[in-house]
């Protein structure tokens, strides 16, 4: 049903999978981090910032469970850039004073989709 992973990318896969997994369940879903939810607010407003914060901790519960299916790697792979840039450039440009590293965590961003491009696009799948 699923397609076989190499045994070589299968740490790899995990790591980026555990990414996901913490920031969704850990830092938003159990708000155990809660500058997320703050971030949220910050951009959103602060109505429904608790739901907003959970479905976006459970959307990246889900492509954590993605990435470990290997369903469509180079598709997970391509939504992971995307939104880890999206996401990065409205809270650089909109609440930088509320990130971890201040516009720094911009540089982490890239070094996480660095990663993803090198793992499903350079080496293939």
């Amino acid at each position: 049903m699923f397609p076989s992973f190499r045994s070589d990318r299968r740490p790899l896969d995990a790591c980026l999978a555990l990414v996901w997994l913490t920031n969704g369940l850990y830092c938003k879903v159990l708000n155990l981090v809660p500058r997320h939810q703050e971030i949220v607010a910050a951009i959103l407003g602060p109505a429904y910032a608790r739901e907003l914060t959970v479905l976006i901790g459970l959307s990246e519960i889900v492509m954590a469970c993605w990435i470990v299916s290997g369903y469509r790697p180079r598709l997970a792979a391509g939504l992971q850039i995307g939104v880890v840039l999206l996401m990065n450039l409205l809270e650089v440009t909109l609440v930088p004073e509320l990130l971890l590293w201040g516009r720094w965590n911009g540089v982490f961003a890239l070094g996480f989709v660095g990663v993803v491009w090198w793992r499903y696009f350079r080496r293939g799948r």
